[in-house]
């Protein structure tokens, strides 16, 4: 992991980012979280997922720097483009297990269960969680956003 967490953070600072290697292992840390593990050949997916939510928070909140209330959101999403980018390659369905990931996910008092509705396949569960990682923290930008 080590090796991929230093090919990201060679990527991150040559985009001009400012996230330490810490912030990455987060990242893939979550990845695993959701039953992917991340390869060698997913860092410039990574990286390019991790420029992408940071300059779109960035531009949303009118700053210069990733407010520090927002990284764990920031993580989130990033595990959402991510998850996105491998599925619509057609290579998530490789080593990615939809039924472990998609059943529920807590974070602090919010509970979000996927696994409830019967006639949805896996595919459709993995879309919604997808989506519910890509949109989320959208209210909590709100409270960093600057005026220009």
């Amino acid at each position: 992991m080590a090796e991929i967490i230093n090919e990201v953070f060679i990527f991150l600072e040559s985009q001009g980012s400012r996230l330490d290697k810490k912030f990455i292992e987060l990242v893939l840390k979550r990845l695993e979280s959701f039953s992917y593990t991340v390869k060698e050949e997913d860092t410039f997916v990574v990286g390019f997922s991790i420029i992408k939510v940071e300059n779109k928070i960035k531009n949303a909140c009118n700053t210069a720097l990733l407010p520090n209330g927002l990284k764990i959101t920031a993580v989130d999403m990033i595990c959402g483009e991510f998850l996105y980018s491998q599925k619509q390659t057609g290579k998530l369905n490789e080593t990615f297990d939809f039924e472990m990931a998609v059943k529920q996910i807590q974070a602090g008092d919010t509970n979000v269960t996927f696994a409830v509705e019967s006639s949805q396949t896996p595919e459709q569960k993995l879309n919604a969680f997808i989506s519910y990682l890509i949109s989320k923290g959208e209210g909590e930008r709100i409270c960093y956003r600057k005026v220009k």
